[in-house]
């Protein structure tokens, strides 16, 4: 769809359209992770019922993650993406009319379809619309997109029902619905995408999606308990804000890289990168009364640098593993696997931790990526 153009990759034709679509699907998506289970609570739902909350929004997300290439195949990417974009969008509105926890359930479970078609259509775009030649930046210009929003609304989420109340960020969950607009100029873009003739190599996306599934174990493990296990409610938002930040920049930069140098060089080192930062954020809340400031905040960007990084490369070696017309299905499979990780994270690891401690599960954590190291020096043969 692209021809190479000098300068920033936003003069890609396409391109920043698909940032605004991305920003404002995921501003929407962002804000309300946080304060969707704070209304069910609001409602009087339990520990229980507000956890239900995002685990039936991820629930959902990957369950349509993986009808999303056939749904393109069949309707064609205009309506796909609109339809993503409303059903991520106007549910949000509806939230101000109950704080019950079975409406808010319903709610969520439609709010991850429309998730579940922007995560694939928005990477399968980013193929679609640059050349593989700087397809890595790409990436990474996509990667910021997503981060800014989740760092902003994530972490400030709670901070804004405290301060404004619901109602606003509500209405900020809406902004999918204008980002229907960019949906429908990109989908007529990308109307002209080759038919499969065969089926997709899926095997071949298996290394792509194990790499990334074991770093997000380790990110989302992180993410999750990085609250519980430490001794101060302030060390643990810088550490959080530091992880974060440290993903977006590298999500960001390893693009550049990964077209300069190719994707290959930099898998294996962000991947041992992950088990030493598991390491010393394990030995830093060893102590569930005294934690190691300087160690936990080490060890937090440590493993965002390889959380961000590796998101980025395992995307761009997915693409390189199939053809043009499958560009969809690795989409899938790659979004598939970073929600999984996400989720498999949390859970493994609070079971883990809840068993024994949290420097146990942290650096049962660290082992899943370590087991990763034979993939990430392997070489497929490319498409």
């Amino acid at each position: 769809m692209s021809s190479s153009r000098p300068g920033s990759v936003l003069r890609e034709p396409g391109m920043p359209l698909l940032v605004l679509m991305t920003a404002l699907g995921f501003s929407g998506f962002a804000a309300l992770m946080p304060v969707a289970p704070l209304w069910a609570v609001h409602g009087g739902a339990g520990s229980v019922g507000a956890g239900a909350v995002n685990g039936v929004l991820m629930l959902f997300t990957v369950l349509t993650q993986m009808v999303v290439p056939r749904s393109l195949r069949r309707f064609g990417w205009t309506p796909v993406l609109a339809a993503g974009m409303l059903l991520l969008g106007v549910p949000s509105a509806f939230f101000a009319l109950s704080d019950a926890l079975a409406p808010v359930l319903v709610l969520s479970a439609v709010r991850g379809m429309g998730f579940g078609v922007l995560t694939v259509c928005g990477s399968a775009l980013v193929a679609e619309l640059v050349e593989p030649a700087r397809r890595g930046q790409a990436i990474g210009v996509y990667g910021l997109a997503i981060a800014a929003p989740q760092i902003l609304f994530v972490s400030g989420g709670p901070w804004v029902v405290e301060n404004l109340g619901y109602g606003v960020i509500f209405a900020i969950g809406v902004l999918p619905v204008v980002a229907t607009v960019p949906a429908v100029l990109l989908g007529r873009m990308a109307e002209h995408v080759p038919e499969a003739n065969e089926p997709a190599p899926y095997t071949a996306l298996l290394r792509p999606m194990a790499l990334l599934l074991a770093v997000t174990l380790a990110g989302g493990a992180l993410i999750t308990f990085m609250a519980p296990m430490s001794d101060s409610a302030l060390l643990s938002t810088v550490a959080l804000l530091l992880l974060t930040a440290a993903a977006a920049i590298a999500r960001w930069r390893a693009g550049g890289l990964a077209d300069r140098h190719g994707a290959q060089a930099y898998i294996w080192p962000l991947v041992l990168l992950t088990v030493v930062g598991m390491a010393v954020v394990a030995w830093a809340v060893s102590d569930p009364l005294d934690t190691v400031a300087w160690a936990l905040l080490l060890g937090a960007t440590i493993v965002g640098i390889s959380y961000g990084g590796l998101q980025n490369l395992t995307l761009v070696i997915a693409f390189e593993a199939v053809r043009r017309p499958h560009y969809g299905a690795a989409s899938a499979v790659w979004n598939i696997g970073f929600d999984a990780g996400t989720g498999v994270g949390a859970m493994v690891i609070g079971l883990i931790a809840g068993g024994s401690s949290y420097t146990t599960a942290l650096l049962v954590g660290g082992a899943v990526s370590l087991l990763t190291v034979p993939l990430a020096f392997a070489r497929p043969k490319l498409r």
